[in-house]
């Protein structure tokens, strides 16, 4: 960069010192511009006109720029490619400005930390950041968007594979990590994650500086009862991701409410290739659509939170089996009870994503439409809550207690806020009447200055005599009186000449002056207090952020559970049982995604592997022969009441059960099946059919 030769571009030099490694926008009038290298980089990513200033001084200056009112696209290309920006706005009116306009960076947006609209409503954006401690290694994961938050911790000489497992997993957007720590070791390793590096300063992974900082988060004095006393690692990891998210975003972080410890052994382990293999959320080839994975089969959910739950279900299956049973009691419940499981769904449709709609708020990016949503999706509550009151499973009960509509802070919203508000500020018109007493006067004002006008206008004319006098205003000129060269010799000589036209002269007032001033300042002035009641009403909302998010919790819940039923009774699905024993027993098995895809509703029983007898397919290995448990693609014959779903399906070649040790769940086949049609007979494995009665256990 050259030696800045103008207050502007030492203005400039002066934010971008502080912003090294991020691509300034900088707001100039109605464009985000850019400068020098990072001009450059813009230029060749978004494919814009590269351009450049002060030619004519021969010291020619790279830039581009973008309109700030469509800026948000093209700043989500830049994040989706792995870079920082960071979002240089004008704090000042340049009309009042005396001398340069103060500009201040208000906001750093990084691939872990911005809401992408790209994204997915069942995927979550998460920023990682890894940390060491002696033998151990902490890990923590945050989704700044619905403010999931989460960490763990592993120790011994398996830490940093079981770290690497969990990045391959929950394949988060951004890691964060000590600069002198090395993250990999090999540039295969760094293209395997596709995700976005950023090391930090050590000492903002001293134990010393983040535990506290989480502490004081949270408002505790010790993080024992979110599982971390004895954890510094992952506590320390926690701690650098609320650093860098308060370095970066603005705003109090009130929907980041809780953080969960988690072990990998709490849940079914499903390491990344199986969960590939497995085609659980993605397809496997290329060439297949997303109709091929589980998640797509399985997914009937009405909200974003209740996909977002079940994909994180299917990724991380509970093996607590009081949990298990709590939540197929649920799905029975609804099941025997066809009109209020209806009603239920029906209750559930419509309610939007209220945490990431919270998130926005907070972070102090909602709109006035966001908040409306956010109001009409809360209102929708007590016909959940109603709606559950008609079924006796006990899940289903407590979950009806944990939802909170805040009736109050509705009101308020609604009452605030217009019904159809504009996109933006500018002009006004958001707040409704009756809110604020000043608003309501100077919307008088400024509603009635046509009538002031129409007024003016028809006394100038009776006083000059003159019937073509006008009385206009334009945006360069403001208000004035506009009379014809022909009647020029009429006008007063208290008139003040403002413009001269072909065929016109263009005076004003002291009297219009005076008016345009109040005008002006009225509208200004109405700008400025909407901002203000919006800005409370934010507030107020972040503050009631713990109990929105107790209820979007629940209402993720009551949304998957309802879709299990959904589905068990559509498709004539039934409830597992669990059996002490080392075998499967599966029936009349069905494939639910070659189902979906063929329309198919057989029983389908693979040959190779397996051995039948009388219509029940048993295991052949054990936990002693076998060093892995290998079950089928979608492996519903037995972690179906880990996942609470109900029916078996298929089994497949190269696979093999047991019930007895079901902590881990792998699959290493030697080749890829792909799912076959019936369009292509041909193609498809050799398959037998069976029917059997079912046993008792199985009705």
């Amino acid at each position: 960069m050259t030696e800045p030769s103008t207050p502007l571009m030492r203005q400039y030099a002066a934010i971008k010192k502080d912003h090294p490694n991020t691509l300034l926008f900088f707001r100039l009038g109605d464009f985000y511009e850019l400068f020098f290298e990072d001009a450059v980089v813009a230029s060749r990513e978004l494919q814009i006109q590269l351009t450049s200033r002060n030619k004519e001084k021969g010291a020619a200056i790279p830039m581009c720029g973008v309109p700030y009112h469509s800026a948000e696209n093209y700043l989500l290309k830049l994040i989706r490619k792995g870079f920082r920006v960071a979002i240089c706005d004008q704090m000042e009116d340049p009309r009042f400005a005396k001398k340069l306009v103060r500009r201040e960076v208000t906001r750093v947006m990084t691939p872990g930390t911005v809401a992408d609209s790209m994204l997915g409503s069942e995927e979550n954006n998460f920023l990682a950041a890894v940390a060491a401690q002696g033998d151990r290694a902490g890990f923590a994961a945050l989704d700044l968007s619905t403010g999931d938050f989460r960490a763990t911790e592993f120790h011994g000489q398996e830490a940093s594979r079981r770290v690497w497992e969990e990045l391959q997993q929950l394949r988060p957007r951004e890691l964060l990590f000590a600069s002198s720590m090395p993250l990999f070791d090999t540039k295969k390793e760094r293209s395997e994650t596709g995700l976005a590096e950023t090391p930090l300063d050590d000492w903002v992974f001293a134990p010393d500086y983040a535990i506290p900082l989480v502490e004081n988060h949270f408002g505790v004095l010790s993080l024992e009862g979110f599982g971390l006393s004895n954890r510094p690692a992952a506590a320390t990891a926690a701690g650098a991701v609320l650093h860098y998210v308060r370095s970066t975003q603005r705003g109090t972080l009130e929907h980041v409410d809780r953080i969960g410890f988690y072990e990998r052994q709490d849940c079914l382990v499903l390491d990344a290739v199986t969960v590939r293999n497995l085609e659980l959320v993605e397809p496997l080839f290329a060439n297949s659509g997303d109709e091929v994975t589980l998640f797509r089969s399985l997914d009937s959910t009405l909200t974003p939170m209740g996909k977002r739950l079940l994909r994180s279900w299917l990724l991380r299956p509970s093996i607590d089996r009081g949990v298990i049973e709590q939540r197929l009691d649920a799905v029975e419940a609804q099941v025997k009870e066809m009109v209020a499981r209806e009603e239920l769904r029906r209750a559930l449709d419509g309610i939007l994503d209220i945490e990431r709609l919270l998130s926005r708020v907070t972070l102090e990016t909602a709109s006035p439409r966001d908040l409306l949503a956010l109001s009409a999706s809360l209102a929708r509550i007590p016909k959940v809550r109603d709606s559950l009151a008609g079924f006796q499973a006990e899940r289903l009960r407590t979950l009806a207690t944990s939802l909170d509509d805040l009736p109050e802070l509705r009101e308020r919203v609604d009452s605030t806020i217009v019904p159809e508000p504009p996109l933006t500020f500018a002009d006004g018109g958001v707040i409704a009447a009756g809110v604020d007493a000043a608003l309501d006067e100077l919307r008088d004002l400024s509603r009635n200055s046509k009538q002031y006008l129409a007024r003016i206008e028809e006394r100038e004319r009776q006083r000059t005599g003159i019937g073509s006098l006008k009385v206009k205003f334009n945006s360069v000129f403001g208000y004035y009186i506009e009379i014809s060269k022909p009647n020029l010799h009429l006008a007063p000589s208290d008139y003040e000449r403002k413009q001269t036209l072909v065929n016109a002269e263009r005076f004003t007032t002291p009297e219009l002056k005076e008016h345009e001033t109040k005008i002006l300042e009225a509208q200004e002035k109405i700008v400025e207090i909407e901002r203000r009641v919006f800005a409370e009403l934010r507030a107020a909302i972040a503050a009631e952020a713990r109990r929105m998010r107790q209820s979007a919790l629940a209402l993720a819940e009551v949304d998957v559970l309802a879709d299990f039923a959904h589905l068990a009774a559509n498709r004539d699905y039934c409830r597992p049982q669990f059996e002490d024993t080392a075998e499967i027993e599966i029936l009349s098995g069905r494939h639910p995604v070659i189902e979906q895809q063929t329309l198919l509703r057989c029983p389908i029983l693979r040959e190779p592997g397996w051995r039948a007898k009388g219509g029940v397919v048993q295991t052949v290995s054990s936990p002693t022969t076998s060093s892995s448990i290998r079950p089928p693609k979608t492996s519903l014959s037995s972690p179906v009441p880990t996942w609470a779903a109900s029916r078996p399906t298929c089994v497949r070649r190269h696979s093999s059960f047991s019930w007895r040790r079901w902590d881990r769940l792998s699959r290493r086949a030697r080749h890829s099946w792909e799912l076959w049609t019936a369009s292509s007979p041909a193609s498809a494995p050799a398959i037998t059919w069976r029917a059997a009665a079912p046993p008792s256990w199985w009705r």
